[in-house]
């Protein structure tokens, strides 16, 4: 089964910019973005099966990543509307 991409800026491409910004100068959503693309690789390698793992399993790392998602998207909101 392949997977649908869910890399962040595939999700938010309004928000390139934005990311890219805050990648290099906040080490809190850089840390994130960092755990968000871990965990979007491994769904996708499970997906894909190139990786085995239990269906719970794989529906833990979805709920995680997008509570990371979530998490990421609201620190871009606050830096306001994107250009």
């Amino acid at each position: 089964m392949q997977g649908e991409k869910h890399d962040l800026v595939h999700e938010l491409p309004e928000y390139r910019e934005r990311i890219h910004e805050l990648k290099t100068s906040d080490h809190h959503f850089s840390r994130l973005y960092d755990e968000y693309h871990e965990v979007e690789h491994e769904v996708r390698r499970i997906e894909e099966g190139v990786e085995v793992a239990s269906d719970e399993y794989l529906e833990e790392r979805k709920r995680l990543r997008l509570r990371l998602q979530d998490e990421l998207f609201a620190i871009l909101q606050k830096g306001g509307a994107p250009a």
